[in-house]
């Protein structure tokens, strides 16, 4: 007789098989959809024990705590209550950050009247439960088999640039404000923004303007992953313009540019607003941070935490030792528009929340900059965005439809790049910062005084995911010219 007939001729309901049903099918929903959120140990462990073990354990334990007690009545409502109720607050958990104490009255109040109506056919419930986890485990088994055969080539460096000696070593502040277009790109265009004083203001504390800049792709992850690897990854021929890609291990646990400012004596600290580079756990190869993993915990999309960056940036700033400081500084105005259709409130209106969000990034901007000069007269000071605003588009994901429109694709790629450069370390002849991919290879040619580094570049093109009739896959959509153009890469 097999496992299904066992299961069926049964008269009773096995406590580790309800409590093991409970948990599975949650772990791989949540595991196949935000695999980049949960690639660690810390994960793992914690699934297990929350998802696999505590149910087990409470159906186990719990069946035969009623049986030695005066309550053997209810024994018979026990297991379909546990076995409904943990399954949608584990379900609840995966989706929602926030405790919302009423959904999970609404659950126990739902599982107690299933209990006592519908208890008798909790078998059902459980078969419906092994095969949503049996589609899920497909699903989860397509992303780990995607995850193990990307390619780890492109992190390798194309010359010996990790090895050069800084000449120069000034502290380093990477100010990366989400979204944050280029003055060039913000007066035309979808955007129509007059930013003048704002660009006069830095202008008059010593910053240099580099028009035209953009990034090289159109997400937080896969933009920052090339711009400290100093390489192209061509999104390693993933399928969503924002997925891991090792994302986050590229910008937080090692990357060439941190290879290089340790060896040259650098101390590097991220400081972010909110965790969502920090949210999967990721070996830390900063220095310090200033969230920590157990504050961010193991369900975390990385925004369930919020910081005063600013506030963050001098405690960190007053601390600092003798040696050169490198400091990581996120934050998320002026953003994007909304992602999807569902939540878009219409072309107009998020260009209007866009702009209401930029006027406050310029203040936190303003802020940041004024506090780093108090402290620090002689900083190298990078204002650059991770990729453009999307203004012009209804929402963000319209990006995977086809389109010729040179200022919509500038203003998914188009990005702030303005640099303050110590007197005595500001270039003679300006350098040809052009995309975010060659932006550190530029600097430390400068920095350490050997301009062969700046030869070997990556190319200056802007490549995007498309999914619709005609196209499927990677594309060059601006040239190294910043031309418009749609090249399957």
């Amino acid at each position: 007789m097999g496992f299904r007939d066992r299961f069926k001729a049964s008269a009773a309901l096995q406590p580790w098989l309800v409590g093991l049903l409970a948990g599975l099918y949650p772990i791989l929903f949540y595991a196949s959809n935000n695999y980049g959120l949960v690639n660690s140990w810390g994960h793992f462990w914690f699934f297990v024990g929350v998802f696999l073990a505590l149910p087990i354990a409470l159906g186990v334990m719990g069946l035969k705590l009623l049986g030695w007690t005066k309550t053997r009545a209810i024994q018979k409502y026990y297991l379909p209550f546990l076995g409904l109720g943990l399954f949608l607050f584990f379900i609840k958990m995966t989706l929602l950050e926030a405790p919302h104490r009423k959904i999970t009255l609404v659950i126990i109040l739902v599982s107690a009247l299933y209990s006592y109506l519908l208890g008798k056919h909790h078998k059902k419930i459980m078969v419906i439960q092994f095969l949503m986890a049996l589609m899920g485990g497909m699903s989860f088994s397509a992303q780990v088999f995607h995850h193990l055969n990307l390619s780890q080539q492109w992190k390798e460096p194309i010359d010996d640039i990790t090895e050069i000696t800084l000449q120069d070593r000034p502290n380093i502040y990477l100010l990366q404000p989400d979204g944050l277009v280029n003055f060039s790109e913000l007066s035309q265009g979808y955007y129509q923004m007059d930013a003048t004083a704002f660009q006069e203001g830095l202008t008059a504390r010593g910053f240099s303007h580099y028009d035209d800049f953009r990034t090289n792709y159109a997400s937080t992850l896969s933009s920052n992953s090339s711009l400290l690897m100093m390489r192209h990854h061509y999104y390693n021929n993933g399928k969503s313009f924002s997925e891991a890609i090792d994302g986050r291990e590229s910008i937080i646990s090692e990357n060439q540019v941190l290879t290089i400012l340790r060896r040259n004596g650098y101390e590097s600290h991220f400081i972010s607003e909110s965790p969502y580079l920090l949210a999967n756990h990721p070996k830390l190869g900063f220095d310090t941070a200033n969230f920590s993993y157990k504050a961010i915990g193991y369900l975390s999309q990385g925004f369930n935490l919020k910081a005063e960056v600013q506030e963050d940036l001098v405690k960190v700033m007053d601390q600092q030792g003798q040696v050169p400081q490198f400091y990581f500084v996120q934050f998320f105005n002026p953003g994007h528009i909304h992602s999807q259709s569902s939540t878009s409130l219409g072309r107009d209106k998020e260009a209007d929340l866009w702009q209401e969000s930029m006027q406050r990034a310029q203040v936190k901007i303003n802020d940041l900059v004024g506090r780093i000069l108090e402290r620090d007269p002689e900083a190298l000071i990078m204002i650059m965005g991770d990729h453009g605003g999307f203004v012009g588009l209804n929402y963000t994901n319209e990006i995977y439809q086809k389109t010729q429109d040179r200022d919509l694709i500038y203003s998914i790629f188009s990005s702030q790049l303005s640099i303050r450069w110590p007197q005595q370390l500001k270039p003679e002849v300006s350098i040809p910062f052009t995309t975010s991919v060659n932006v550190f290879r530029l600097l430390f040619a400068h920095l350490g005084h050997a301009p062969k580094y700046a030869q070997n570049l990556a190319p200056d093109a802007s490549f995007v995911i498309l999914e619709d009739e005609t196209h499927r896959g990677v594309y060059e959509y601006l040239n190294d010219q910043g031309q418009v153009v749609c090249e399957k890469h």
